[in-house]
């Protein structure tokens, strides 16, 4: 039986073991981390427990895939559970949008800040629609590892007007400004500035529409959970607390994995879930990697970093949503210090999310949990974050209890927060970027990071900085991509009598 190696374990590796596991691969799957889920790591403090990464589900189908690829049910071994409304967003003058629901829903909450917007927002789910059908439907599962098959798009591209960016595609439809905010913070779930991000990801509002917006019961922990137990049923080996360094070229292929310890296991196909810009940047040597891979690592633009923040309450705040998009007083300008500038604005966005509010085994009865979500500049800004870091969480939760956590100082407890720099160093993220490579035009499909190894032949790549991309639905995605490019495990791997040795260093 041929083997395979999974390097990573975050939702994108999980998903290409499994899936090389049921096409006859022997997997195992490493990572550096203690625990499964890449950034989907748990941290608990005294009854509270906190989810560390992705929070939202949409898709669903494409975790029920994965089971069902060992005529297995994902409802067996994890509980999703719907969440209405979707988003409730906060605005900086008190007056708040509920998103989700039915269509007549979402009209009724438009109508409240502009009635004429109802009908451009019916244009603009069927805009969203057409974009899904070619953006999701037909083109996220589909290798772009070849420029004739970039070619064979530019026509759909063309006619979708993929030109465009998110804000000006939301703004031909919307002309309320909120409303306009509302509907293109999108792009910042898979680490997008609205208003340069191609307007081929205004597919996940029509994806939400399509699907909902779930939770999984016990959290995003729960469900790595499911799929490490599915794991380990189906015969995949997993390696935790244990990096990676280097790969080993012979010839065309690589032949090995040298681990921290300097230990090594040897494999017929790798496929690597960390960020593309460690792989090619630190895991290969650089005559290991082609020329596309070198100039898409040096002109690499990346995602904003993010600050998470996590705390406890000892009162439960009934009245906050599952979601909540606080939203601040500048939104463009904002934005544009955030992914341009180089050093910390003084204000802020947040993401809320009370997981209480649906699964109140997160914390104590009585109790709530939060994780809050604010998006900041990269390691490429000139931040010292043992510094800003407690006055930005002191900030944050000034604002808040201003706003819509009234009295959180006398009631938090156990608050701890994330920076870039932590993303960096616990997961290996490129300048603590949140979500690897931007979704630029210029960085999607065949421009993005190819699935098929830039390089060794025997190189994969499946997470959020190869196509489709980042999010959820778009990593469980590249592994589907990982699937149709490694060949059946009846078929030999090429192989090549060495010529050199390379050791990335």
């Amino acid at each position: 039986m041929n083997k395979a190696i999974v390097i990573g374990a975050g939702f994108g590796g999980i998903a290409s073991a499994l899936r090389l596991r049921a096409k006859g691969y022997s997997v195992q799957i490493i990572d550096k981390c203690e625990r499964l889920g890449g950034r989907a790591q748990v941290f608990e403090r005294e009854g509270y427990k906190f989810d560390a990464g992705p929070t939202v589900i949409t898709a669903p189908f494409l975790f029920n895939e994965l089971f069902e690829l060992f005529d297995k049910s994902r409802e067996d071994y994890v509980e999703f559970k719907a969440v209405n409304p979707w988003y409730q967003f906060y605005f900086a003058d008190g007056t708040r949008f509920n998103y989700g629901g039915s269509i007549e829903n979402t009209l009724n909450e438009i109508a409240k800040f502009n009635p004429e917007d109802q009908k451009g927002y019916l244009d603009l789910v069927k805009k969203s629609q057409e974009i899904f059908d070619v953006g999701f439907t037909q083109l996220s599962d589909k290798p772009f590892h070849s420029v004739w098959s970039m070619l064979r798009q530019i026509p759909a591209l063309l006619k979708l007007r993929s030109d465009r960016t998110v804000w000006q595609l939301v703004s031909r439809h919307i002309s309320n400004e909120k409303l306009r905010q509302a509907f293109s913070v999108q792009p910042l779930l898979v680490g997008g500035n609205p208003f340069n991000t191609t307007s081929i990801y205004n597919l996940i509002h029509f994806l939400e529409r399509k699907w909902g917006i779930h939770f999984a019961m016990g959290g995003t922990g729960a469900l790595v959970d499911a799929l490490g137990k599915l794991m380990t049923e189906v015969g995949i080996e997993i390696k935790l607390g244990t990096e990676v360094r280097q790969l080993v070229v012979e010839g065309k292929q690589i032949t090995k994995a040298v681990l921290a310890d300097n230990s090594e296991v040897e494999a017929d196909i790798f496929i690597s879930n960390a960020d593309p810009l460690h792989l090619y940047r630190n895991m290969l040597s650089s005559r290991s990697s082609n020329l596309l891979a070198k100039l898409k690592t040096k002109r690499a633009k990346l995602s904003m970093g993010l600050f998470v923040l996590y705390f406890g309450t000892t009162k439960k705040y009934a009245d906050v949503e599952h979601h909540t998009i606080w939203l601040g007083k500048r939104y463009k300008a904002l934005l544009r210090d955030i992914f341009q500038g180089d050093s910390l604005p003084d204000d802020f966005s947040l993401y809320v999310h009370r997981p209480t509010a649906t699964d109140p085994s997160f914390a104590p009865d009585g109790h709530d949990s939060f994780y809050v979500l604010a998006p900041v500049p990269n390691l490429k800004a000139n931040i010292d974050w043992r510094a800003e870091g407690p006055v930005l969480m002191k900030r944050i939760i000034d604002a808040l209890e201003r706003t819509i956590l009234p009295d959180l100082k006398k009631h938090i407890v156990h608050e701890f927060y994330m920076n870039p720099e932590d993303f960096q160093r616990e997961y290996l993220s490129e300048a603590g970027a949140g979500f690897s490579i931007a979704p630029l035009f210029s960085q999607s499909a065949w421009f993005r990071f190819h699935n098929r190894g830039e390089g060794p032949s025997n190189l994969y790549v499946s997470g959020a900085g190869t196509h489709p991309g980042a999010g959820l639905p778009g990593v469980i995605s590249s592994a589907k991509v990982v699937d149709r490019l490694v060949p059946s495990p009846i078929r030999q791997v090429e192989t090549t009598q060495p010529r050199e040795v390379e050791v990335g260093v």
